[in-house]
């Protein structure tokens, strides 16, 4: 359960925090919301939030192409991790500086986590995980690291990057099928709602990621929720006529 709920964290850390929020400006977060996902982002260790939101706004901009730092029409493999083991592609460096991420670094909150970034990983992914269950109710810190803290944030990693590699690859396109990015129910299943990839290419400024929010989305469950206690605003949805309008011109009529 703990190693779960660390997992939980970690996910709203990428999904609501790096994703919706900051790579995507899908709503508006209140200070204790963004100091939270922050720390949650930490304990990601996926890069810091500048770092992940310029590498994804780059990935938007220039989908399926050689300036896409995980380009998916490089293979599974390369969009799921090798990316991550080679030097970028010199359009990805090129083409990502004709991009303003000032915005992103004029948020306190990001700055400050990008200054102490390497401390806050090993304090929230590492030394937190480890330590609650062996001090609140005597696990052994053997269990609690390898358990809580390294397997939670191996399978972690893996979820994050099969939105990259298996919904850039598997599933249908009910509203581009001019696009790679797809439908992908065990991304989304996984990815605590990230798996309907198809909608989100499209439709990229959604907070909810997903037509159907509340068919399985936790991360838009956790935002509403937060919008309920008053610390999100002004979030952003397709219409319902520009959905449906969209269908009709470029999907592939699965949906």
């Amino acid at each position: 359960l703990s190693a779960y709920f660390c997992f939980l964290m970690t996910a709203l850390g990428v999904t609501a925090g790096a994703h919706r929020l900051w790579s995507h400006r899908s709503y508006k977060a209140k200070l204790p919301l963004r100091i939270f996902l922050a720390a949650a982002n930490s304990m990601a260790f996926q890069n810091d939030i500048y770092e992940w939101s310029r590498d994804h706004r780059v990935h938007h901009k220039y989908s399926e192409t050689d300036a896409d730092p995980h380009n998916a029409r490089r293979g599974f493999f390369f969009s799921h991790i090798g990316w991550l083991f080679v030097r970028k592609h010199r359009d990805v460096i090129e083409k990502g500086r004709k991009l303003d991420f000032t915005d992103l670094l004029d948020d306190p909150v990001v700055r400050f986590q990008r200054k102490y970034y390497k401390s806050s990983v090993v304090l929230m992914c590492f030394v937190i995980p480890t330590f609650v269950p062996w001090y609140l109710w005597g696990e052994s810190l053997w269990n609690a690291y390898f358990l809580a803290s390294i397997l939670r944030y191996t399978i972690s990693l893996n979820v994050t990057w099969l939105v990259n590699s298996a919904a850039h690859m598997y599933g249908n396109r009910p509203y581009d099928k001019y696009i790679n990015p797809r439908q992908n129910t065990f991304v989304t299943l996984g990815a605590i709602g990230e798996g309907f990839h198809n909608y989100h290419h499209t439709f990229p400024f959604d907070y909810s990621a997903s037509e159907l929010g509340l068919k399985f989305n936790p991360t838009t469950w956790f935002i509403d929720f937060m919008f309920w206690l008053g610390l999100v605003t002004d979030r952003k949805q397709a219409p319902k006529e520009m959905i449906e309008a969209r269908k009709e011109r470029t999907g592939d009529g699965s949906a």
